[in-house]
C-alpha cells in the first residue's frame, strides 16, 4: 500500500507540474507589433506628403446594423449601433496605416482640443517659448476621407448548436453564435483624396474587405469583446470581422499611397 501511496502522489506531482507549465504558457504574456507590411507596398525613403485623414461617415443601411444569431432555439442580437465607436477606431487605424507606408506625414486633427490647452499654457506664461504657440500647427495638403458603406459582422452561416442550460447550453450558445456570426463577415467603405487648397477631388475608389476563414479557437477568445483594436472595435478582434476590417483599411492606404499625385511629395 504505501508503494501505490507513493506511486499516486509522485503521479499526482507529475500531473500538477505538467498542468502548470501549460497554464503558464496560456497566460504568458505577449506582444505584437503591427507594421502595415501586409500593404505590400516597396520601401520608400523620399519626400513625403502632408495630410491628414477626416472624421469617418457612417452611411451603412440603418436595417443592416443588427446581426441575428440563432441557437439552442433562442435568438441573439448583436447590434452596431455604436457606429461613432467604430468610425472613431475606423480613422484611428487609418491614421497609423498611413504613417506605416513612409509616405505620409500625417499631421494630427483629431485632438486638436489638447494643442489648444497646450497653447493656452504656453500663452499664459506657463510654459516657457518652446511650447506650442498659435499659428505654430501646420497645414495639410491632402485630406483623405472615408464614408463606412457597408457593414456586415456576420453575413451567412446559421446557429446551431445543443439545447439545455447550464455549462452545456452556453457552450452551444457561444459555438453556435461563433459558427453563425463569424462564418463570413465584410466591410466597404468609398475613399478620396482631396486637395484642401482647391477642394478637388484628385482620386476616389470604392474598397471591400472580405473574411470567410474562421480560427474557432481564436474566435472563441475575441468573443468576449476581447483585443487589440481600436475605439469601439474590441467586439470584433481574433474574428474574421477584424480580417475583413484589415484588409479594408490596408487595401484603403495602399490607393491612397499609389495614387497621391508626385507633385504632393515635397516635405
Amino acid at each position: 500500500m504505501e508503494k501505490n501511496a507513493m506511486l499516486r502522489i509522485l503521479l499526482s506531482l507529475l500531473i500538477l507540474l505538467t498542468f502548470s507549465g501549460c497554464m503558464e504558457s496560456m497566460v504568458k504574456p505577449e506582444a505584437k507589433t503591427d507594421t502595415g507590411a501586409e500593404m505590400n507596398l516597396p520601401p520608400y525613403s523620399g519626400p513625403r506628403a502632408r495630410a491628414a485623414v477626416a472624421d469617418f461617415e457612417w452611411k451603412v443601411d440603418e436595417s443592416s446594423r443588427t446581426t441575428k444569431i440563432g441557437f439552442g432555439g433562442q435568438t441573439m442580437t448583436i447590434s452596431s449601433s455604436e457606429s461613432s465607436g467604430y468610425t472613431t477606431g475606423l480613422r484611428d487605424m487609418l491614421t497609423t496605416a498611413m504613417v506605416q507606408t513612409k509616405r505620409f506625414r500625417v499631421l494630427e486633427r483629431q485632438n486638436l482640443d489638447s494643442l489648444k490647452s497646450e497653447m493656452a499654457l504656453t500663452g499664459s506664461g506657463y510654459t516657457d517659448k518652446t511650447g506650442v504657440t498659435k499659428g505654430a500647427v501646420k497645414g495639410a495638403d491632402l485630406l483623405v476621407m472615408g464614408a463606412i458603406t457597408g457593414w456586415e459582422p456576420g453575413t451567412s452561416g446559421g446557429g446551431g448548436g445543443l439545447g439545455g442550460g447550464g455549462l452545456l447550453g452556453q457552450a452551444s450558445a457561444l459555438f453556435g453564435a461563433v459558427k453563425g456570426a463569424y462564418s463570413k463577415s465584410s466591410m466597404a467603405m468609398d475613399i478620396r483624396i482631396v486637395d484642401t487648397h482647391t477642394s478637388e477631388v484628385l482620386a476616389a475608389t470604392r474598397v471591400e474587405g472580405v473574411a470567410k476563414d474562421v480560427n474557432l479557437g481564436a474566435a472563441l477568445a475575441g468573443f468576449g469583446g476581447s483585443g487589440g483594436m481600436g475605439g469601439g472595435l474590441g467586439g470584433y478582434a481574433k474574428t474574421p470581422m477584424e480580417k475583413a476590417i484589415r484588409t479594408c483599411l490596408y487595401n484603403a492606404t495602399k490607393f491612397v499611397a499609389e495614387n497621391t499625385p508626385q507633385e504632393y511629395m515635397k516635405y
